[in-house]
């Protein structure tokens, strides 16, 4: 259903693919970027604290996934939108998500922006992801 790979004319990436290719008719979950709100919407950690935040966007995303019917292995794309120019604090956070029960949503097309900000007072990070259901 879903098919990944890198074409040998392009740079092998780290970890995601350059390309995803879904079957026709296939049923795809557009969901909201999710933020690092915990149920009481307010954002988590102390300021500047990107791993907690990562924690808590990784929680939210699981949740969502799983209410859509859908798996980390189901995403076909993904954007994950970090507060920061520093190429270290980007990669930190791409880690974590990586190495988190997420980290299967990252392995299809894929892309990690550093930007000057988002939506909540103190929020550092954000991902948007869109899965395919069979």
């Amino acid at each position: 259903m879903i098919e990944k790979f890198n074409p040998p004319t392009v740079h092998e990436p780290a970890g995601y693919s350059h390309v995803t290719i879904t079957a026709a008719g296939t049923r795809l979950v557009h969901l909201a970027g999710q933020c690092p709100l915990d149920l009481d919407a307010t954002v988590v950690g102390e300021p500047g604290d990107f791993a907690a935040q990562t924690a808590q966007v990784i929680a939210n995303c699981l949740a969502v996934l799983a209410a859509a019917g859908a798996r980390p292995e189901d995403v076909v794309r993904s954007i994950i939108y970090v507060v920061s120019p520093e190429s270290a604090v980007l990669a930190a956070v791409w880690r974590q998500l990586n190495d988190s029960p997420l980290g299967p949503a990252f392995t299809t097309a894929s892309t990690l922006l550093g930007v000057a900000s988002l939506g909540y007072h103190g929020q550092l990070i954000e991902v948007d992801l869109t899965a395919a259901l069979a």
